[in-house]
């Protein structure tokens, strides 16, 4: 506020105690007190009604600038939904366009009577036991030979080793 040095200060109060004299100096000086402290008050008030009226200003500022960016979000988005939507009719369209043209060309060729197919048994055949060196066992090959007849491996020999054969499984 004011440059006032100690010095100055000094000179103010010897005139005022010459002019106002001892007796009504101390409460003067209890007035001037309060007097700058109001003062001083007023001067904070006033700045600080400046910087929430500044603050205020940016918050408005600010507000704007927000809702302007809301709105051209929105607008965007709602562009892009507008868009997307006729995309997807167009598409449907061409997929019902396409179906159409599928069921006309179908129509007009003419589809074979398949009848229904004759109704075949299946029968599971015995299970299969298999020897050491997966070769079938000869239990085996007699449950098959009672299921299906005589084997081909049986008729000719090869299900049974004769006695003047060694086994080779058995050396190995």
């Amino acid at each position: 506020m004011l440059d006032i040095g100690f010095s100055e200060l000094v000179v103010i109060g010897v005139v005022a105690l010459i002019v106002i004299g001892p007796e009504r100096l101390p409460r003067v000086a209890r007035t001037a007190g309060h007097l700058l402290g109001r003062f001083q008050r007023y001067v904070a008030d006033v700045k600080a009604d400046i910087n929430r009226e500044m603050e205020l200003s940016d918050l408005k500022k600010l507000q704007t600038s927000v809702e302007d960016a809301a709105r051209s979000i929105h607008q965007s988005v709602k562009t892009g939904v507008e868009d997307a939507e006729k995309e997807f009719k167009d598409a449907q369209a061409a997929v019902e366009n396409t179906g159409d043209e599928i069921k006309q060309a179908v129509s007009g060729i003419p589809m074979p009577h398949m009848g229904t197919a004759p109704h075949i048994e299946t029968t599971l055949a015995p299970p299969v036991q298999y020897g050491p060196a997966g070769i079938e066992t000869e239990s085996s090959l007699a449950a098959n030979a009672e299921d299906e007849g005589p084997s081909p491996q049986l008729e000719l020999g090869l299900g049974q080793q004769s006695a003047a054969q060694p086994d080779t499984q058995k050396q190995a």
